[in-house]
């Protein structure tokens, strides 16, 4: 199997003319217009539903329902274990949804039977969200075999693909992450305080609703409604087919959505939601599908951010707090 698509370029020259032309008339080459098709820059990590349908049964497959438990007992793909974001959290905080540690990870995968030389395919039933969370975390910490099913349970259900109620046997494992933890893709509070405060703050990305951009709404967790100063939205679930196939949106829609605000592929960006997740799956569009250099995502988000009363916080409106 195949796992990189390769980038194709086909150019389509259209040349504009009249019905009668006189016998001087000459086309103007300056009206060619070029017209550019390509995929993601990079599709190692993802993967669509037809391309797991014939992995099935591969040994080193590991396929990760990403669910609450209810959800995976109700039916999931075959051979699916099942983890949720609990699982990996780390509950020490006095708030909710920060990375798991290292060793929390480590013993979680080997209690799922996860072994170093596995293949993750991830699936959710929110259009990649979840998928994409525990994508971040693992690339943080060096682990690089992950794909995400494009359209998710969706993607899964539009080819027919068949679901079980049977509980996966599980054989505990000795998985173990590498030494050294890039953390390619992370930033934490003080490292986004001190980019507000810099004279040229990178680009900071709220990737929520815009009712909970303009502090309309306050979703549980947060200490108050809002944003942080100088971010700029974008609402994640622009980047797929939210009312349909729930499958990322193509590389053009998706380029189209981001040159206008990040023309630059290496400046520093700083992407954050509520609680981290729906930033990660935006880190995933900007890094692997259009090629971003530079994009972080703060674990700790609004709801940690929220937290500190003397880091510096801006809304529109009165706020209703969501239960």
């Amino acid at each position: 199997m195949n796992w990189k698509t390769s980038i194709f370029l086909s150019t389509i020259l259209v040349f504009i003319s009249c019905k009668e032309m006189s016998k001087d008339a000459t086309i103007d080459l300056n009206k060619e217009i070029a017209i550019e098709s390509i995929t993601y820059v990079n599709t190692d990590h993802i993967i669509e539903a037809n391309e797991l349908k014939d992995l099935m049964g591969i040994p080193n497959i590991k396929i990760v329902h990403f669910g609450r438990e209810k959800q995976y007992k109700e039916g999931h793909i075959k051979s699916a274990i099942n983890i949720w974001r609990t699982d990996i959290e780390d509950a020490s905080y006095p708030y909710k949804g920060m990375m798991c540690s290292k060793s929390q990870l480590e013993k979680l995968f080997s209690s799922r039977g996860i072994r170093n030389e596995d293949t993750l395919i991830i699936y959710d039933h929110v259009a990649s969200c979840d998928a994409a969370r525990l994508w971040w975390i693992l690339e943080n910490y060096g682990f690089h075999n992950v794909r995400i099913l494009n359209g998710g349970i969706n993607g899964w259900n539009d080819i027919d693909g068949k679901l079980t109620t049977e509980i996966t046997p599980i054989k505990e494992s000795n998985f173990t992450l590498p030494d050294v933890s890039p953390m390619t893709f992370y930033v934490n509070k003080e490292q986004v305080l001190s980019a507000v405060n810099d004279k040229t703050p990178p680009l900071i990305l709220d990737t929520r609703t815009v009712n909970e951009y303009t502090g309309v709404r306050q979703k549980k967790g947060a200490n108050s409604g809002g944003r942080i100063p100088g971010s700029i939205l974008m609402n994640w679930a622009d980047c797929v087919n939210y009312e349909s196939d729930k499958k990322f949106k193509d590389y053009i829609a998706l380029a189209t959505m981001y040159d206008s605000i990040i023309p630059n592929k290496e400046q520093l960006v700083i992407a954050y939601c509520h609680s981290g997740v729906r930033s990660a799956h935006t880190t995933f569009v900007l890094t692997e599908l259009l090629g971003y250099k530079n994009v972080k995502n703060y674990d700790g988000s609004w709801t940690e951010w929220s937290q500190f009363e003397n880091y510096p916080k801006k809304k529109d409106s009165i706020t209703t707090i969501l239960k």
